[in-house]
């Protein structure tokens, strides 16, 4: 696998690219205790990386979706979450609440950053990061596929980082 480790984060370098300004985006990150991956982005896949990082956080996009029809054209139909709670979605859930937010909308700060992306099969792709609010910090890992027309979700999973591991 190629890999090439970049000095500066990919919205400095194709600052057109990266439309939102709290998105950090290195392709590659040192690990500091041997524990963690050494994480990649393919110099191939730097392209899809960038498409991917501009609709992440996911429902966090109104250029990319803001009612219900929207987000039913995101997800693909057998789509399904893993909470940082550790529960499981359903896709109706998912876009229930959704609907929720959308009549009573709030504040939502947040900062991804530590972007990776791998192909897992053809036209699909395991895209993971790292989402700051406030004081809560979860490694997110969202699996996209590409259709003829767009890119569609098949699965989201977020995993709360204990205070000690960010």
């Amino acid at each position: 696998m190629q890999g090439r480790s970049h000095e500066a984060p990919l919205s400095h370098r194709f600052p057109h690219a990266f439309p939102h300004p709290r998105c950090f985006v290195p392709t590659r990150f040192p690990t500091q205790t041997g524990m963690e991956p050494d994480l990649v982005t393919e110099d191939r896949l730097l392209p899809i990386l960038q498409e991917l990082i501009a609709r992440e956080p996911i429902f966090h996009h109104p250029e990319h979706g803001a009612t219900r029809a929207d987000f039913e054209a995101m997800t693909d139909a057998g789509f399904w979450e893993v909470g940082a709670s550790g529960r499981r979605y359903s896709r109706a859930h998912v876009l229930d609440v959704l609907d929720q937010r959308r009549m009573n909308p709030q504040e939502d700060v947040w900062e991804a950053r530590d972007f990776h992306c791998r192909e897992i099969a053809q036209g699909s792709y395991l895209l993971t990061y790292t989402l700051v609010q406030g004081a809560r910090v979860t490694r997110r890992s969202t699996i996209w596929r590409r259709t003829a027309e767009t890119w569609q979700i098949l699965f989201h999973q977020g995993t709360v980082v204990e205070a000690d591991g960010a």
